[in-house]
C-alpha cells in the first residue's frame, strides 16, 4: 500500500507476515469526493442498481406498469447504518489503494433491507501483476474511546474473526460456494480460478487477510499493534494479513450524511 492524497500514514509496523498501519483522512474536497463517489457507489451498489432498473424498465410496457415500477423503485430503503457505511469505506479504500477486486457487491444478497450478511465482511481478490490471491477480511467501525476498542476483542472481535478465516475450513468452504456462482461465466472467472488454484496448491494457506478498523478518534498504534502481534503468532506463511485503521475526519454518526454529500 502506498500513501495517497486521500490519507496520511500516521504509524505502521510489522511482525512477520502481519503488517499494521494507521491512516489519517483529512477533511476537504478529497474526502468529500471519496465519500460521495467511491463509498456511495459501494454502499448503494450503483452498478447493480443500474442493471436492475434498466432490465425492469424493459418489462414495463404500459403507463400503468411504469407507474408500478416507479412505486417499487422509490420504496427502496436507503442504507444509513453507521457500520454499513464503515464497510463501504473499507471496500472503497482497499479497492482504490490495495489492488483489491470485488467481483460482487454483497448487498445484492440481502433478503431483508435492514439485515446484515453472515460470514466474512470482505470477499474478493488481491491482484498484483500475474499473481492473484483470495482476499478475505473483516471490518469494524468504532467510536470507542479505549485503545484498542472493544470491537477488536473477544469471540466477535476482529482478531478472532480473522484467525477463523485463516483456519476454519468450513467457513472458507461456505465462502467459496457463495463466490463461485457469482464469478462463473463472468469476467471474474479467471481470477477465481487462479486465486483458488494458488490457495489449494499452498495447502489452503495462500490468502490475503485484511482487518479494517474505521475510527473517529485520535490515531494511536495501540489500536492495532497488540492484535497484529497476536495474529503473527498464529498465521502461517504464505498467509499474509494487513490490519488497517482508517481515522476519518468526522463522527461515525455523521457517515451517512457525508455519503449523501452533507457537510461536516
Amino acid at each position: 500500500m502506498t500513501p495517497s492524497s486521500l490519507a496520511t500514514i500516521v504509524y505502521d509496523g510489522q511482525d512477520r507476515q502481519v503488517a499494521w498501519r494507521g491512516l489519517n483522512m483529512v477533511d476537504g474536497d478529497g474526502f468529500d469526493g471519496f465519500m460521495a463517489g467511491d463509498v456511495a457507489a459501494r454502499l448503494h451498489d450503483r452498478e447493480g442498481a443500474v442493471v436492475f432498473e434498466t432490465h425492469l424498465r424493459g418489462l414495463a410496457g404500459t403507463g400503468f406498469a411504469r407507474d408500478s415500477l416507479h412505486a417499487i423503485l422509490v420504496a427502496e430503503i436507503p442504507e444509513e447504518r453507521d457500520w454499513a457505511v464503515g464497510e463501504a469505506v473499507a471496500e472503497a479504500y482497499l479497492g482504490r489503494e490495495c489492488a483489491i477486486i470485488w467481483p460482487w457487491n454483497m448487498s445484492r444478497d440481502k433478503r431483508n433491507p435492514v439485515a446484515s450478511m453472515p460470514g466474512a465482511d470482505l470477499v474478493g481478490f488481491e491482484a498484483h501483476g500475474d499473481k492473484v490471491r483470495l482476499a478475505l477480511g473483516e471490518v469494524k467501525t468504532s467510536s470507542d474511546a479505549c485503545s484498542p476498542p472493544g470491537v477488536m476483542n473477544g469471540r466477535s472481535g476482529m482478531s478472532h474473526q480473522i484467525d477463523n478465516l485463516a483456519t476454519r475450513l468450513s467457513l472458507v468452504c461456505q465462502l467459496l460456494k457463495w463466490l463461485l456462482p457469482r464469478c462463473k461465466s463472468t469476467e471474474y472467472e479467471a481470477l477465481f480460478n487462479g486465486a483458488i488454484a494458488a490457495y489449494l496448491d499452498s495447502g489452503n494457506r495462500d490468502v490475503a487477510l485484511f482487518g479494517v478498523l474505521v475510527r473517529d478518534t485520535t490515531p494511536t498504534e495501540l489500536d492495532l499493534q497488540a492484535r497484529g502481534r497476536q495474529l503473527a503468532g498464529s498465521l502461517c506463511d504464505p498467509t499474509t494479513c494487513q490490519l488497517i485503521a482508517i481515522y476519518i475526519p468526522c463522527a461515525i454518526s455523521a457517515l451517512p450524511a457525508r455519503v449523501s454529500g452533507g457537510g461536516s
